[in-house]
């Protein structure tokens, strides 16, 4: 089911309808809007979008007009006719109709002298199909938003406007999505990081560049600590490499000649010397391996760094935290024996697994990502992907691990298994990734010293465990929706004096649980305590521990959670009960 360009053609029921649905919003809107010219319209999960090109700008304020008039189309009950055309006939009735877009997937996109065309009513499109029978079976559908988007993604074609929907079977499928839509909007992480204080974007700074705020900067570290001493624990040797390198180092790894439009632009030097801020870590690992002649007796040599990215994405899919132009790395590098690589994608898997586990990720699935056909995308020989492709096989299969297959979803150098990790949006990303690497080592010479005494190749295992920073802050705010298990919140504790008499004993109670290396603050402000149980219930803050004359005298504290629940309790009961949970990183 697709337009010339789109997905391929399903047999799947639902996406028939919204790409049905698609192309009543594109009826509606040449009706509406007579002089505008229309792209592609594919379905996609949970909806449906509309690439057009408008004379005047419209905005999410004229949606309603044309849902409404979608809706009278639909009750008119129009049927999806399919016509198969010559070229010549197809180029004709466009260009008539003014869709150089149309013209322009014809010249590129259709092989041979047959064209298959959908009309609906005065509507024609450029289609393979299927469609449903009539516009009359389209009953439960709502335009959701518009965004920009280049013409076949393409910056240097012209920007369109992208109207965005979704169409289900039944209003009660639909009634119940846009609940779901309503509550994930509750917990965009823009929405909550600005208010409890995460994270900023100012441009001043520029875009895409994550500014971390205290709170946000008290989460990153904590995270920052964990992956470090888990690491560590599981025999990975932690570095710190430089932001930047020569410019040559990245032509040598071949980043440059394939990735070169989102890097950032070399800075030249009046010597001569170019340097580029690097867009991913593997070269600056190869060249810590490569400091020393090691034996086989040293491997795996496993090298680990928290490193500082940098991407130039363009700024039309800059998304908060989601989508930045700078980011933090959980990268590492195995360097090993070919006899060791699938027990070292087996240790990455389980490791990230195990990070998964604790952070409470759940929704997230494996696709072993693989070549496609297009030989000339892929460096190496057939035989070193097909090894490597069976090697990350049997990793996941003898963990029991289901997985998918990506076709064309490989890194140049090699076949990977990617993490893909569905949001409070629903929407899916790669988060973590296991990737088998023969190529990058020969083309930088590296070697190990062999049983035999020989000098052998070692193959590289590229491995991120937790993911980005950014990325992945992003993702457990919208999961916690703001309410950060204690061992992550930045304010664990509060300690609430009901007046000024108990101020002495908020302090001494603060000064204990800060010396179990719990993050704790005082609120003494001058006012009423039902505004500062407010206030803190808003930070989402685990504990309130609330002091009056009673507690100062008996050395209790009265706790409230963030859920209302209240219990009176030791000061030393409490203190060990909150330093034990953050010790077992409870969720």
């Amino acid at each position: 089911m697709s337009h010339y360009g789109d997905h391929e053609a399903t047999d799947d029921p639902l996406q028939t309808l919204r790409h049905s649905t698609a192309h009543l919003l594109a009826a509606a809107v040449t009706e509406l809007y007579p002089d505008a010219k229309y792209g592609i319209g594919p379905a996609v999960e949970d909806g449906f979008y509309y690439d057009f090109q408008f004379s005047k700008p419209i905005s999410e304020s004229d949606l309603p007009a044309i849902e409404s008039r979608m809706r009278r189309l639909a009750q008119a009950d129009i049927p999806f006719v399919k016509e198969v055309v010559s070229r010549d006939q197809a180029i004709d009735e466009f260009r008539k109709r003014g869709q150089d877009f149309k013209l322009e997937l014809i010249a590129d996109k259709v092989e041979g002298d047959e064209v298959s065309l959908y009309r609906t009513g005065d509507f024609l499109d450029l289609c393979r199909g299927p469609h449903v029978r009539s516009t009359k079976e389209l009953k439960a559908f709502k335009l959701l938003r518009v965004a920009g988007a280049y013409w076949r993604g393409d910056e240097k074609k012209p920007q369109l406007t992208r109207i965005y929907g979704t169409a289900w079977m039944t209003p009660r499928e639909l009634d119940d999505y846009m609940k779901f839509l309503e509550e994930a909007e509750k917990r965009d992480h823009k929405k909550l990081g600005k208010e409890l204080k995460i994270f900023a974007l100012d441009e001043r700074v520029g875009l895409g560049q994550v500014i971390w705020l205290p709170n946000g900067a008290t989460i990153r570290r904590e995270l920052e600590r964990w992956i470090v001493d888990e690491e560590l624990r599981r025999g990975y040797r932690h570095v710190i490499t430089p932001h930047l390198a020569k410019l040559d180092l990245y032509k040598q790894s071949g980043h440059w000649q394939l990735y070169h439009d989102t890097m950032y632009p070399p800075i030249h030097f009046e010597d001569g010397e170019e340097l580029e801020l690097r867009p991913m870590n593997c070269p600056h690992h190869i060249i810590v391996y490569g400091q020393e002649l090691h034996s086989y007796r040293d491997l795996p040599v496993r090298i680990a760094e928290l490193g500082q990215n940098y991407r130039l994405e363009k700024s039309g899919e800059l998304m908060g935290m989601i989508r930045v132009r700078s980011f933090n790395l959980n990268d590492a590098h195995i360097f090993c024996k070919p006899n060791q690589v699938i027990s070292e994608v087996r240790g990455a898997i389980e490791l990230a697994n195990h990070f998964m586990k604790v952070l409470g990720v759940e929704d997230y699935s494996y696709r072993l990502s693989v070549r496609d056909e297009v030989k000339t995308k892929w460096s190496g020989t057939d035989e070193e992907w097909e090894t490597a492709e069976a090697m990350l096989k049997e990793a996941l299969e003898s963990l029991n691990l289901p997985y998918k297959i990506g076709v064309g979803d490989a890194a140049f150098y090699g076949p990977k298994i990617d993490f893909q990790v569905r949001d409070a949006h629903r929407r899916e990303f790669t988060n973590n990734t296991v990737q088998v690497d023969y190529q990058l080592p020969k083309k930088f010479e590296l070697e190990y010293v062999a049983e035999d005494g020989s000098r052998r190749t070692p193959v590289l295992v590229h491995r991120g465990a937790f993911g980005a920073f950014e990325r992945m802050t992003a993702y457990l705010i919208e999961q916690y929706a703001g309410a950060f298990p204690t061992w992550l919140h930045p304010v664990q504790i509060v300690v609430i004096p009901i007046t000024d008499a108990q101020h002495e004993y908020a302090h001494l109670v603060a000064e204990r649980l800060r010396g179990l290396r719990l993050r704790v603050e005082v609120d003494d402000r001058s006012e009423k305590m039902q505004r500062k149980i407010r206030d803190w219930q808003a930070q989402k803050v685990p504990y309130m521990a609330i002091v009056g004359p009673r507690e100062a005298e008996e050395e209790h504290v009265n706790i409230r959670d963030r859920a209302g629940k209240q219990v009176d309790s030791t000061l030393e009961s409490f203190a060990s009960m909150v330093a034990t949970e953050v010790a077992e990183r409870r969720r």
